[in-house]
């Protein structure tokens, strides 16, 4: 079983290196924007940027420590 320190490295080197490989398809997708080479609707872009956050915030709220645990009440 993995020690505390090992799972420490482990993440960082994880999320390093994955959060590196989005940043750089973002960048590509940057690309895309050019107007001389592609042809895009606003309403394209629109759901490009709309999935591209919905996914953000469903992975960011994984780690919301404070949410976990939550009964939800009315």
């Amino acid at each position: 079983m993995a020690t505390e320190q090992e799972k420490i490295k482990r993440f960082k080197r994880v999320a390093e290196n994955r959060t590196n490989r989005i940043i750089e398809q973002i960048r590509l997708l940057g690309n895309c924007a050019n107007k001389s080479n592609y042809q895009y609707s606003e309403e394209e872009v629109e759901k490009i940027f709309f999935a591209i956050e919905k996914e953000l915030r469903e992975t960011k709220s994984k780690y919301n420590l404070e949410d976990q645990g939550r009964v939800f009440e009315l």
